[in-house]
């Protein structure tokens, strides 16, 4: 079987790793450098709790699921690259700066007091009402993991092509063709997973999916003489902190500008106002790195996953802030989607959901 994978961001390597490693021919073509787009500018939580709290169902078991798929996942992807991707599990604090949030929050798990959580992490403004914690929420370096996939992808057998843009998927007489400006590429199945570009590829009647991009910016801080970084990671006030190599990541705004990753000072001032107003001694901090990504969104907020109105036409896309967290679920299932083999119920994420009937 030959088998064309476009994108090639956390899902694209992920799946086309799993396929190599079962003996598919497969091909992944990247419109610029791998894993440079959002998974280069995300913030590597693996933290479904934190991100559950507006999940329909579906997607909360989904996360769950990928979640204890990341242990195995990680060493896998250590061992066959070569490489160490930073995995760790050392939970998160989700801070409620009221009693409002406390309450919202205490139906998603055990919630510390106003005294335990500056217990907890002494950073934290005096006046916290509680948080929630949860020891089993995790992190990796996500741009690490994105260039030990692609290692290992092609250790693995397979083929990467870089700076090849896929133009348009055609079909021919039952086969499929993925154009790009340079070739035509022949395939028994494709899989498109180019992320917030995943809906500027030609594709035939009915299989496009919507998805548009939504750009983030993030901050990187470095800590004041003598000041320590944080253990875990904290959300709150409206944002995430996430301690990294020896830097506290800031993330992240939220903006519907199109294709456009200018950074901004209007960006850059907002996180580093929201973490100072969660922990005050972040006001000594200096930043150190400012950069934008593009997260793929879809109209209802669930992934985007599964073959399209198109036989052997495959979509990875619409993860929205979850592509790390979703990335070992998504190598599972769309591996053996691709493969023909029996995969895990993703109904409520099929591509076919957004087709409108006559």
């Amino acid at each position: 079987m030959r088998a064309l994978i476009v994108g090639a961001g956390v899902a694209g390597l992920a799946v086309g790793w799993k396929l190599a490693r079962a003996g598919v021919d497969v091909t992944v073509l990247e419109r610029a450098r791998p894993a440079r787009a959002a998974t280069w500018a995300a913030a590597g939580m693996i933290s479904p709790t934190a991100e559950s709290a507006q999940a329909r169902e579906a997607e909360r078991q989904f996360a769950r699921w990928s979640a204890d798929l990341w242990p195995e996942f990680a060493a896998e992807v250590e061992q066959s690259s070569g490489a160490a991707i930073g995995y760790r599990r050392d939970g998160a604090l989700i801070v409620a700066l009221t009693q409002e949030e406390a309450r919202a929050m205490s139906g998603r798990g055990a919630m510390l007091s106003a005294a335990e959580t500056r217990s907890r992490q002494p950073m934290l403004r005096e006046d916290v009402a509680g948080a929630l914690w949860d020891a089993g929420e995790a992190q990796v370096d996500n741009r690490a993991l994105g260039t030990a996939l692609a290692t290992a992808f092609v250790r693995a057998g397979g083929k990467l092509r870089v700076n090849e843009a896929a133009v348009s998927v055609e079909t021919s007489d039952g086969a499929l063709k993925v154009r790009t400006p340079f070739a035509l590429h022949a395939a028994d199945k494709v899989l498109v997973a180019a992320g917030a570009w995943s809906a500027e590829i030609e594709l035939p009647e009915r299989a496009t999916p919507p998805v548009h991009p939504v750009k983030g910016e993030m901050i990187a801080l470095s800590p004041s003489q003598g000041a320590a970084l944080p253990d875990q990671v904290i959300w709150g006030n409206g944002v995430y902190l996430v301690p990294r190599n020896g830097r506290l990541l800031v993330g992240a705004t939220v903006e519907e500008v199109g294709f456009d990753t200018a950074l901004t000072d209007k960006g850059g001032h907002w996180l580093r106002d929201h973490a100072v107003a969660l922990m005050p001694s972040l006001a000594e901090w200096k930043v150190v790195e400012h950069w934008a990504g593009l997260r793929p969104a879809t109209p209802d907020g669930m992934p985007i996953l599964g073959e399209t109105a198109v036989k052997n036409l495959f979509v990875a896309a619409g993860q929205y802030r979850n592509g790390i967290l979703f990335a070992p679920s998504i190598a599972e299932t769309m591996s053996r989607l691709v493969l023909g083999a029996a995969a895990p119920e993703i109904r409520a994420f099929s591509p076919q959901r957004f087709r409108q009937t006559p």
